[in-house]
């Protein structure tokens, strides 16, 4: 049941640089609606945003608001007051009926949850902490519409799966951007894209955008090949018109220049839409070494402020071979980065021993970015010895067209490094590794501020390459998609090895709380080059979930999911298709119908054909035969 309407935009105009953003933009939030505002960079989603809070106004248009509602918003750029802590930071702008007292549970439980503490000072946070206290914040004030931008960004899974809870339960009314698709997925009920100017509305949660999407594309492709076909034959009646008629319809002339002129538009603009950037494969050196790196038997740990000492990790042991693809999970603190450091000969072990192979070389994202200059431009950074183009993994590109890989604007090109925002950092970063990566590719939290076209597109760069990859991320969805092992820090020195992707993880740990309800499949041995993982104070090997079947990604499950329906309604569609051509008299009484019947029937038994041939493959790769 719909809520009442508590915001609307009807009609508007909004304009960005003294160009039209959108025209004509109409959009709705209700009570109880949790939508997911998503689109390309530059789509205008924080332009939306600023919008509904009022921070700016429509060109043209008109705003409604229904009166006494409250709204809330994630703020982006928190600058700490000296001594303030995290406890008077979110009571700051509480309305004055909202007493102290009455709320110091709410305040105690929410901040505990992300990890904080209410006598923090601000001024001592990190840039995650910060965020996560000003996330803190925009739940404690429990608007009636809540505006999240990316609000997973520098959170743990752990936190992550609470604040998904949390919003499926919320009262009020949720617009959130995000490019964390399973985050998406838990919460939302609706979709606003915002795609070329438009604003289109999926009407169920993000979990059916992607099917819901393909079939809106599919559709806008039919179209434009029915208006090039209808455009043919008007060229082909104008080359052949005599003179005399040609010059008796100037203005139909005029009508199909004009619209040859928009097809060609509408065609680019969707082209646009669906290109995607192809690196190719990733060809890398053979190396002799199957073993690219290995841990023998490493302590590491660290003193803390107040004189106690944290293990990281307790006579731990690993091995890793070339080509192997490791996600790595765990709380902040955990012994993660510090992991990754001790690989890369940036920490040294208390003790034990970590030894390379020779040939190995590393590619490393680091989340600080420290690797990136900021008094130097993007061209530079890009283009380091000098000249105008770079090689990418062979092949040289032009620095803008390649810098337009990664959704920068040509103008930035010759702009400072440090005039960029956290997302744009991170994708030159990532610009610059993926031009030529090395054997051994680390990426410590690279999803961070990325939109899902930049994400997407990783994505792909990373399933053709065929190096070492270890990945440090929070994206449930990334991890799946990416990684074929996990590597789970629990803290104090406990590792554990999963076999798959994040899901696999996940149900190994159920299987762990619900031991009654679960059975438990034949031991396996680890693989050969996972050697016994030992957390303190007692040595364990490392926990390996069996896998028979191959763990279908989230979007295989939801097309696999959802095939025998499109099976069925086919099924049925021709059946009721070859019961009307069986009317002889159909033809005679209706040939609209008929000619409509006649044509779709070969194109709804080839669509059940493909149907039917997924389902079967989809099928065998979920069952393992």
């Amino acid at each position: 049941m719909q809520g009442r309407p508590l915001f609307s935009l009807q009609e508007t105009t909004i304009g960005f640089g003294g160009k039209p953003l959108f025209e004509d933009l109409t959009l709705h939030i209700s009570e109880g609606d949790k939508i997911c505002l998503i689109g390309k960079n530059g789509a205008g989603k924080t332009t939306l945003m600023n919008i509904i809070t009022g921070l700016r106004d429509v060109d043209a248009g008109e705003i409604w608001q229904l009166q006494g509602i409250t709204i809330g918003y994630l703020q982006q750029d928190v600058v700490p007051k000296p001594g303030q802590t995290v406890f008077d930071f979110v009571f700051e702008q509480m309305a004055a009926d909202n007493t102290v007292e009455a709320h110091t549970y709410k305040v105690e439980s929410i901040v505990e949850k992300l990890d904080l503490t209410i006598t923090d000072r601000m001024d001592t946070l990190s840039g995650g902490q910060i965020r996560r206290a000003a996330l803190a914040r925009a739940l404690v004030e429990d608007p009636d519409i809540l505006l999240l931008d990316e609000p997973t960004n520098h959170l743990d899974l752990h936190v992550i799966e609470w604040l998904e809870n949390y919003l499926r339960s919320y009262h009020g009314s949720i617009v959130c951007i995000s490019h964390d698709k399973a985050f998406l997925s838990a919460f939302s009920n609706s979709v606003f894209w915002l795609d070329r100017g438009k604003l289109r509305v999926c009407p169920r949660g993000f979990a059916a955008f992607e099917e819901w999407a393909t079939q809106l594309l599919e559709q806008e492709q039919r179209e434009i090949k029915n208006r090039e076909k209808i455009l043919a034959l008007e060229v082909d009646w104008a080359s052949r018109g005599v003179p005399a008629r040609r010059k008796r319809n100037v203005r139909r002339l005029g009508l199909m220049k004009d619209e040859r002129e928009k097809l060609r538009r509408d065609k680019n603009s969707l082209n646009r839409l669906l290109a995607r950037v192809d690196f190719g494969e990733v060809k890398l050196e053979d190396t002799s070494s199957k073993i690219v790196a290995e841990f023998i038997k490493v302590d590491k740990s660290f003193t803390q402020e107040d004189g106690t000492v944290k293990p990281i990790l307790n006579n731990f042991s690993l091995r890793l071979q070339r080509g192997d693809r490791i996600g790595i999970l765990g709380k902040n603190g955990s012994g993660k980065t510090s992991f990754l450091r001790l690989l890369v000969g940036e920490l040294t072990p208390d003790k034990g021993k970590v030894k390379l192979a020779k040939t190995v070389a590393f590619s490393y994202f680091d989340q600080r970015r420290k690797d990136l200059d900021l008094t130097k431009s993007l061209w530079e950074t890009l283009c380091p010895q000098g000249g105008d183009h770079v090689n990418v993994m062979g092949k040289m590109r032009h620095v803008v067209g390649y810098l337009k890989d990664f959704l920068f604007d040509p103008a930035t090109a010759t702009q400072p490094v440090g005039t960029l925002s956290g997302g744009q950092k991170n994708r030159l970063l990532l610009a610059k590794i993926l031009a030529d990566p090395q054997s051994f590719l680390i990426l410590d939290e690279p999803t961070n501020d990325l939109d899902m076209d930049t994400l997407e597109m990783l994505e792909d760069v990373l399933m053709k390459y065929k190096g070492t990859l270890l990945i440090v991320s929070h994206d449930r969805d990334f991890l799946d998609n990416t990684v074929t092992q996990i590597l789970a820090f629990e803290g104090d020195g406990t590792v554990n090895g999963v076999i798959g992707g994040y899901s696999d993880y996940l149900e190994s740990q159920k299987a762990k709380t619900q031991p009654d309800k679960v059975t438990k499949p034949a031991a396996k041995s680890p693989p050969k080059h996972v050697e016994k993982l030992t957390p303190a104070p007692t040595p364990a090997p490392v926990t390996v979930a069996a896998k028979a079947a191959v763990k279908l990604s989230y979007k295989l499950q939801y097309e696999l999911d959802n095939l025998p329906a499109k099976i069925t309604a086919l099924e049925q569609e021709i059946k009721t298709l070859q019961t009307t051509l069986a009317d002889a008299k159909l033809y005679m009484e209706d040939p609209d119908t008929f000619n409509r019947a006649a044509r779709r029937l070969p194109q709804a038994q080839e669509s059940l054909a493909t149907s039917e041939e997924r389902w079967l493959t989809l099928e065998a790769m979920a069952s393992g035969t």
